[in-house]
């Protein structure tokens, strides 16, 4: 096989496989296609002789890679040697996501301890395709050993923190940047990355930083944070510096125009009696901040089901899902003939998908004839993940305690959902609920599959 095969001769390549095949051993000389093929090979002898011509070609050692971990000792101890022969620091950053993939097999912490090795020794610089690299196990490799090598200032991990969307790495840089500067100062390089981040987690090392850094008034402004993490930071912070996020906070919601996050932390560190300033703001114009009040009533164990129902047809889908959590656990004070009149009918072209799908929710969570009523009625429903759910809590439904046998309403609504039951699991289901289609009793269960 001394002549080159070309990658547009199929039967070439098949007659190369055939010889191969009756070879005990990969013949001298191949192309460097030829010995790709060869290091593939089925027979681990062949595999073992072509690593031993794969010498010189950088092109295969991503194939020398994987056999590093292959099942013959042979064939393993061959690559490993090679590829400790072969690797060098730009080799090591582009065989980097091979290696941490194959990584997960077994035997495959070979390659990513020489690889991590050589690694160690390169630039910045060499490092920034890891560091954006798709591959969150990747980004993750190459910031830690940067972060062990001291190869980024505080600066650089602190930007690294804010824009990785991974929360490991948001941790391990946040946390490498801030015990950098803890011990050699410069906090401004860090904490402004920090503070502008978009992910909480960066904002929130940011906000904890600012009593180190001597700066506990900035924190003031992230009381009012969308996220509860950075909220609960910032009202640590403006304690340890003598203030009071209470009385801030209460402040806020009494202003006309109310921050949506200080909404939020007036009820996470707020009493019951603070529900009279939350209550008028579930009728303020921004949906956010209506939204953010009926959380905090929630969250204050302050529910009035008569002054809620109204919000369960906001416009806004945030305040329907807000008053619907917050009417859960008290559904069997909602009437539910309203909530059937959101699945069925309504505008011309029917309710929102929103308001129909937290009108579902509480009779669902009524159980009983009004869970299997509602479950059937939205099989019907324009929109197909309702539709889903529905059949879903049909299939799973059964008679409940406290329900009257023989209920005729119950036969009418499983025979419209027939068609989601076998005819045996149907008249189970009818027999549970005392209606006929059980031709031989409940002794005849022995003879049918469960």
């Amino acid at each position: 096989m001394d002549q080159e095969i070309g990658f547009g001769d199929p039967l070439a390549w098949i007659r190369l496989d055939e010889a191969l095949r009756r070879e005990p051993y990969a013949p001298a000389g191949l192309a460097e296609p030829q010995l790709a093929v060869a290091l593939c090979h089925r027979d681990g002898r062949i595999r073992e002789a072509a690593l031993q011509q794969a010498v010189g070609y950088r092109a295969l050692l991503p194939l020398v890679v994987v056999w590093c971990a292959d099942w013959v000792g042979q064939v393993r101890e061959r690559a490993r040697e090679l590829l400790r022969e072969a690797v060098d620091t730009d080799t090591a950053v582009a065989l980097a996501p091979l290696v941490l993939l194959f990584g997960r097999r077994g035997r495959g912490a070979f390659a990513i301890e020489l690889v991590g090795g050589v690694l160690r020794s390169a630039s910045p610089e060499q490092f920034d395709p890891l560091f954006v690299h798709p591959d969150r196990a990747v980004r993750r490799f190459a910031h830690r050993l940067a972060v062990e090598e001291g190869l980024l200032s505080p600066g650089q991990l602190a930007r690294a923190a804010a824009r990785d969307a991974d929360t490991v790495v948001q941790n391990l840089c946040a946390e490498a940047a801030l015990a950098a500067v803890a011990k050699t100062g410069g906090h401004d390089e860090v904490l402004e990355p920090l503070l502008g981040a978009r992910n909480p987690r960066a904002r929130a090392s940011g906000v904890t930083a600012l009593r180190a850094a001597g700066q506990v008034e900035r924190a003031e402004k992230f009381l009012g944070d969308r996220s509860g993490v950075v909220r609960a930071c910032a009202r640590y912070v403006v304690r340890q510096g003598g203030g009071d996020p209470l009385a801030l906070y209460r402040a806020w919601c009494l202003a006309a125009d109310p921050v949506p996050g200080a909404v939020s932390g007036l009820a996470e560190c707020g009493e019951r009696g603070d529900a009279a300033l939350l209550w008028p703001l579930v009728s303020h114009a921004s949906a956010s901040v209506r939204a953010r009040a009926l959380g905090g009533l929630r969250l204050l164990d302050v529910v009035d089901v008569r002054r809620m129902l109204p919000l369960l047809d906001d416009p806004a889908p945030g305040v329907v899902r807000e008053a619907t959590l917050a009417l859960l656990p008290s559904a069997g004070l909602v009437p539910d003939g309203p909530l059937m009149e959101r699945l069925v009918g309504g505008w011309p072209k029917g309710w929102p998908r929103h308001v129909r799908v937290g009108a579902f929710r509480l009779l669902d969570a009524r159980g009983g004839i009004v869970r299997l009523r509602a479950a059937v009625t939205v099989l019907d429903d324009p929109d197909e993940r309702l539709r889903v759910w529905g059949a879903q809590v049909v299939q799973r439904w059964h008679p409940e305690e406290g329900m009257t046998p023989g209920d005729a309403e119950v036969g009418e609504l499983l025979g419209r959902a027939r068609h989601l039951f076998s005819d045996y699991v149907l008249t189970r289901r009818l027999w549970e609920a005392g209606l006929p289609g059980w031709p031989a009793g409940p002794s005849s269960s022995d003879s049918h599959p469960s």
